[in-house]
């Protein structure tokens, strides 16, 4: 057994001494001065993690994917930021996958056993015929957990780009990597309870990457996230208001443009501005390399 007493995340936080004696609200002051340490430690990684959002991009450019792989918190919170994309940017399920050691029933119920084992994490990537072309992001805390370097290995012989994210700079990672991310947040509250500040860090840094490389593939337009799938109430009055904004229609004018794009919001604008069918407008767009700013710019300044 590895004795993990020296990482970081598994040493005592002075400032949390004693928090059982506090009242309610002190506790909730201690949490919240170390929550807003999270936000600093992760941008002093900005280049590193811009590094990451370029290797993504390019493979998805290229009709690559995007895995997460993690155990216990680091896996959930990657399924959950892959499980997010297909709304909110309309991509397949399958460019962004969540991989976590346990398998499904590890989403809602403990499995941490399950992160004992390299051999599982390989197999995981294998299962997915993971290539060239694909990108791995191994989460661990820890950086050491046995799935996750597993299945960076094996993700490494397969020629994919490989990078990985963890809250401890006194590790030598067992594995060579393409990119390494490594937001220092210091000890927990609760000693070893990775939820808290290394699970904060790791949801800033996966949203960052899966909503840059979306960026950089034409998914949003200024702010506006155009490529957004209508699967709900919610959506749907998004996908209207952002018509509205960029042309100037009614929202009643706007439906109407949307239903004869069947939903597509970038198709919509595009008919709009271009003043063509939504055949010709996904033909533009296609063109465009799906850049929105691009299929629209002969028929506006915008």
């Amino acid at each position: 057994m590895k004795d993990r007493s020296k990482l970081t995340t598994e040493q005592r936080n002075p400032r949390s001494r004693g928090v059982d004696s506090l009242s309610s609200i002190e506790i909730v002051d201690v949490i919240n001065a170390e929550d807003a340490l999270v936000a600093g430690a992760v941008g002093k990684e900005r280049k590193a993690i811009a590094a990451a959002v370029d290797l993504i991009t390019d493979r998805f450019r290229q009709g690559g994917r995007l895995f997460y792989v993690g155990a216990g918190t680091s896996g959930r919170l990657g399924v959950l930021d892959a499980s997010e994309c297909p709304p909110t940017f309309g991509s397949s399920p399958s460019m962004v996958q969540g991989i976590i050691a346990g398998g499904r029933r590890a989403l809602v119920r403990s499995a941490e056993g399950a992160e004992d084992f390299d051999s599982d994490g390989a197999d995981a990537v294998n299962a997915r015929e993971i290539s060239e072309l694909d990108t791995l992001v191994g989460i661990a805390a820890s950086g050491l957990t046995p799935y996750v370097i597993g299945a960076l290995k094996q993700a490494k012989r397969l020629g994919a780009a490989t990078v990985m994210l963890s809250c401890n700079p006194n590790i030598k990672l067992p594995v060579k990597v393409d990119v390494t991310i490594n937001p220092v947040v210091g000890p927990e509250v609760v000693t070893g309870s990775t939820r808290m500040k290394a699970g904060t860090a790791t949801k800033l840094v996966l949203n960052t990457l899966t909503t840059a490389a979306m960026i950089r593939l034409g998914k949003v337009y200024d702010n506006l996230m155009v490529d957004l799938r209508a699967s709900c109430e919610k959506l749907r009055d998004r996908s209207e208001r952002i018509v509205m904004e960029l042309t100037g229609l009614t929202r009643k004018k706007s439906a109407r443009l949307l239903a004869e794009a069947k939903g597509g919001v970038k198709v919509a604008i595009v008919m709009h501005f271009r003043r063509v069918t939504r055949t010709a407008a996904a033909r533009i767009l296609k063109e465009a390399d799906d850049s929105l700013r691009e299929a629209i710019r002969e028929g506006t300044d915008k």
